[in-house]
């Protein structure tokens, strides 16, 4: 059961629409094949009475009914008049699963807690509500006050309930307890279909899942990216692959390859961030970095597991880097449908590797920009050195650069101001090739371009056009700063020309 929509919306700062509530109900029963979804705590909001509307529109009209539910409460029958409204058929009741939560929050009796309970459920039955029932803190009322447990199931299981719901509140168990807890009740009702509510406080939910379906678990919640309150709950992706690949004795009809696609319009609609490492979903996961392992996935696929990223909706990919090696930087030619020699291989990894001391990471889409600059840099030998420089840009103030640039072993500094930081670069390289009664070429035209699809990060490749004795020619620079490709760029104008 997939509880984004109720439980996953109790993440800080998240709120769903109407419209996108409605979207995600679709896809999470048509598009992944959920068995059941929780959408909302009824009586919240008028916004939330209009999403559960429209979702029931929805359901009623694909037969989804019975696998819409909603959380409700023991309110003397509020909470089922506003189900009514909305057209909703199947309740989750929240009750008291721990003694402390009943005598300090609620301040009352095992029994008079039963008795509004009972009613509640036998209001639902005359109304055409079905019933399944939580017991909000169970985990503790397992650990502090199991006597009270037992007598609250042993009253529940002569309800016409449907499910008992038994919910890790606080995120509290730990796997022995999880495994422990839920044994004792599964043997002692065995004809009582249960659902473990697991919440990752620990970062255990995962863990907890797993010792629930050893201990006979008939049901499990989960949220899309493990959303929910505090730390969140067991997410739905780590669920489905655990089961699949540890329990295959068990099948569930989730389909795995559309879970990354539903998780990366969530993070959309929630603009809550999916972190990087996040398994399955995150946007690393299926990153190799170290060029070892590269090297081992060509032979043989060393370093594959049971978790294929095309089992997901995903491609592997081989991050380009300082600790990239050969094999990293082949598999992504291969993909770009690209061949280099081994002599230009090792000098496109030397590039990489300097690149990737300056930034994270260099991505495929740069591999042409780097072969370019690589291969035309093999083509002149380099007399003149831009040795340093400091390029300066304040608001109110011109822009102003420090040129240091040896030429044929001499160094040479100078100062110079401009329009903008490499104007004042090119007006300092003017007054040194002056003083050297030398001229510069022309620049006639500057052009800078950044892969498709790339960000602020990346790298950028300057190209500008010079003309030097009637004729034109082009050099290139590449650096993930736009003013510092142009200088890589003019230095290598500085030793072509003659």
């Amino acid at each position: 059961m997939d509880t984004t929509l109720r439980d996953g919306e109790q993440t800080s700062g998240v709120s769903f629409s109407a419209a996108e509530k409605l979207t995600i109900a679709q896809l999470l029963i048509e598009e992944l094949n959920i068995d059941r979804i929780e959408i909302a705590s009824a009586r919240v909001s008028d916004g939330e009475f209009q999403g559960v509307k429209g979702i029931m529109a929805w359901a009623n009209k694909q037969n989804y009914t019975d696998r819409i539910e909603v959380l409700t409460f023991v309110d003397g029958g509020l909470s089922i008049e506003w189900m009514k409204k909305t057209g909703a058929k199947v309740q989750n009741l929240l009750t008291k699963g721990s003694l402390n939560h009943l005598t300090h929050q609620l301040k009352k009796t095992p029994q008079e807690h039963f008795d509004e309970i009972a009613a509640a459920i036998a209001l639902a039955q005359e109304n055409n509500i079905s019933t399944n029932v939580y017991l909000e803190d169970w985990s503790n009322g397992m650990r502090n006050s199991p006597e009270y447990v037992f007598q609250y199931l042993d009253f529940l299981t002569q309800q016409p309930v449907k499910r008992i719901l038994l919910p890790d509140t606080l995120g509290v168990l730990i796997p022995s307890e999880t495994l422990e807890f839920i044994s004792k009740i599964t043997t002692r009702y065995p004809s009582i279909h249960f659902d473990f509510h697991a919440h990752n406080d620990y970062d255990l939910s995962i863990a907890n899942v797993m010792e629930a379906i050893k201990a006979g678990i008939h049901g499990l919640h989960v949220t899309v990216n493990g959303m929910g309150e505090r730390a969140g709950n067991a997410p739905l992706e780590s669920a489905v692959a655990v089961i699949n690949d540890f329990f295959p004795e068990i099948a569930i009809g989730v389909k795995e390859s559309s879970l990354y696609s539903v998780s990366k319009l969530v993070e959309t609609f929630t603009g809550y961030r999916i972190p990087a490492n996040k398994p399955i979903v995150g946007d690393n996961v299926f990153t190799q970095t170290a060029g070892i392992h590269a090297d081992g996935d060509n032979k043989n696929n060393l370093y594959f597991n049971d978790l294929l990223p095309e089992r997901f909706g995903r491609k592997r990919k081989y991050a380009l880097g300082k600790t990239s090696g050969k094999a990293n930087i082949e598999k992504n030619l291969q993909e770009l449908g690209l061949q280099l020699n081994p002599e230009d291989l090792k000098l496109v990894t030397q590039r990489i590797i300097e690149l990737g001391d300056k930034k994270e990471t260099v991505t495929k889409e740069d591999l042409p920009y780097i072969i370019s600059d690589v291969l035309d840099s093999q083509t002149y030998q380099e007399k003149i050195i831009v040795e340093s420089y400091i390029l300066s840009h304040a608001k109110g103030m011109r822009p102003s650069t420090t040129l240091s640039l040896k030429i044929d072993g001499e160094v040479i500094e100078e100062h110079a101001q401009g329009d903008g930081q490499f104007d004042a670069f090119m007006n300092a390289l003017t007054k040194i090739y002056k003083s050297k009664n030398l001229e510069l070429p022309h620049l006639i035209d500057y052009a800078v371009r950044i892969p498709p699809g790339s960000s602020s990060d990346a790298l950028c490749e300057t190209i500008i056009t010079w003309l030097n004795n009637g004729k034109e020619f082009k050099t290139r620079g590449l650096d993930s700063d736009q003013t510092v490709a142009a200088i890589i760029a003019t230095q290598k104008m500085l030793n072509v020309i003659p």
